[in-house]
């Protein structure tokens, strides 16, 4: 039985979906692969958050923990960014995948000496996916709107608390 935090329906197809992709007992890359191609055709609404959740926080992007698999092996997170919050320089403790459901999520990529290697602009729909190493970025809302994105980890994200890996400082 899975441990469901948010009782929307599509949360449950949502998760049917990871399980599914997570079956083939693949490497990193290839779990991130199978299930952003798993998401792309159950990627849920935004009934998905009540709107208070939607509503973000001022204090930095906001994280609700929607899903953890019980044997650990991934977890949904809604994230909210009000125009303008971006995270820090940051890379993963595991493989990720995200769908954006409302706004625009810009990113950039670092190589390990954190030069820029590029970016992309993920709009509604849009599931991307990554695994480590070479997941060095950082996410910012350059819009006028909140985003508000779906993040599918590789764990357990009520046991190990963050994805996050290490965080990067740029002043040298």
């Amino acid at each position: 039985m899975s441990t469901i935090i948010s009782a929307a329906p599509a949360l449950t197809e949502t998760a049917a979906a990871v399980r599914r992709a997570l079956r083939a007992g693949t490497d990193w890359n290839d779990a991130a692969r199978l299930v952003a191609d798993e998401l792309r055709g159950n990627l849920p609404g935004l009934d998905l958050l009540t709107s208070e959740q939607r509503a973000g926080g001022p204090e930095g992007a906001t994280g609700h923990l929607l899903h953890a698999e019980p044997d650990g092996s991934f977890s949904v997170t809604a994230v909210i960014w009000l125009p303008g919050q971006a995270t820090r320089i940051h890379d993963h403790i595991t493989w990720c995948v995200v769908g954006v459901l409302q706004g625009v999520e810009h990113e950039e990529l670092f190589d390990e000496r954190l030069n820029p290697i590029g970016t992309a602009d993920n709009h509604v729909g849009e599931v991307t996916g990554f695994a480590p190493p070479g997941d060095i970025h950082r996410i910012l809302n350059t819009g006028t709107e909140n985003a508000i994105s779906l993040h599918v980890y590789g764990t357990d994200l009520s046991r190990v608390g963050s994805s996050v890996r290490r965080y990067y400082d740029t002043e040298k």
